[in-house]
């Protein structure tokens, strides 16, 4: 798995789009300073088909060291939530079609046997 970073996209972006790279490294880093300025609010950010961040607050807790097995106390804090839009867990799932995949009657497939699920615990 390859690690991409935000130049890389800048310049995929720009080579797609025909525009400056400064012009898209000045929009990319407005539109995430945008967003890392909405969570800090406290606003929840909706991409439709894309996804949903959120900032959701953690209470304090006990945790323990695993090390030492000595009990340490740990504050409170804000964290981001991510929850997967419609399109992104298509695509995650192996579906790069963007439509619902057929079932076996529908498409009429002689594939093999249908495999049974899987029993978690046993």
């Amino acid at each position: 798995m390859a690690t991409i970073t935000k130049k890389e996209l800048i310049d995929r972006i720009a080579e797609q789009t025909a525009n400056k790279r400064v012009v898209v490294k000045r929009i990319i880093q407005t539109f995430l300073d945008e967003i890392i300025d909405e969570l800090g609010s406290g606003n929840r950010l909706e991409f439709r088909d894309f996804g949903v961040f959120e900032s959701k607050n953690r209470a304090a807790r006990v945790a323990q060291n695993p090390k030492t097995l000595e009990r340490v106390s740990v504050p409170p804090k804000r964290t981001v939530k991510f929850k997967v839009g419609r399109l992104m867990k298509q695509r995650l799932q192996g579906n790069s079609s963007g439509s619902p995949p057929q079932s076996e009657t529908q498409a009429g497939s002689t594939a093999g046997p249908v495999q049974p699920p899987t029993q978690f615990g046993t």
